[in-house]
Parts: C-alpha cells; sequence; structure tokens
C-alpha cells in the first residue's frame, strides 16, 4: 500500500482541554493497525496550542519530536522537549505537550495497543 500525500486525511481540534488546536495529518487510519494500534499522526502544535493532559488505558502512546520545542508533562513532571526527543507514556500513565516556544512544533504521535489490555 502507498498513500501519496494529497490523500491523507487532515483534521484540527481541540485535544483534552488543552489550549488552542492540534493539526492532524493521519499516517493511518485505525482500521489498517490490524488490531494492534489505533492513531499513527503526524501533529503541527503552533505556538500556544497543546495537547491536554489525559490518562493512557489499555493502549501507549509515543511522541517523536521532528521540529521546535515544548513543555512536556509526564505524570504531572513538567520538562523541556526539543527536536529528535521521544516521549513515552504507557498504559495507567498521563501526559500532556504544550508548546510553549515561539516556533511550530511538529511531531510523529502513534498509540499501539498494550499487550496486557
Amino acid at each position: 500500500m502507498i498513500r501519496r500525500a494529497h490523500e491523507r486525511e487532515k483534521l484540527e481540534k481541540t485535544m483534552f482541554g488543552g489550549p488552542g488546536m492540534a493539526h492532524f495529518t493521519k499516517l493511518l487510519n485505525e482500521d489498517e493497525f490490524e488490531g494492534r494500534g489505533r492513531l499513527y499522526n503526524h501533529v503541527l502544535l503552533r505556538p500556544g496550542d497543546a495537547v491536554g493532559k489525559h490518562r493512557h488505558n489499555g493502549d501507549f502512546e509515543v511522541f517523536f519530536i521532528l521540529k521546535g520545542e515544548g513543555l512536556y508533562d509526564d505524570n504531572g513532571r513538567e520538562t523541556t522537549v526539543k527536536t529528535g526527543d521521544v516521549t513515552v507514556c504507557r498504559h495507567g500513565e498521563e501526559h500532556a505537550l504544550y508548546n510553549n516556544g515561539p516556533d511550530d512544533l511538529e511531531m510523529v504521535a502513534l498509540i499501539l495497543r498494550s499487550e496486557e489490555h
């Protein structure tokens, strides 16, 4: 399968009560994970935008920061993440990401199902 750039679905929405909008480009659709995952997206957060704090149950999420920097909440502990960093939020954990920088933040987000759930 090949999905060309012009064929990918794009959407934007407020995420978990965070400020601003998250701009998504779907890299895979949920029905293409063969039951192993549910999200694989390119995400753009403009300055002031955020993915609000939320908990993962039955799955885990990975952020790969492609460009920019932001403030990452890792189970209540805040730290700066920047280009090249990878974050992992496991089953039962919480996280959030706020673009508090002057430039766009781009990342790839991947959600896979936890084996134990």
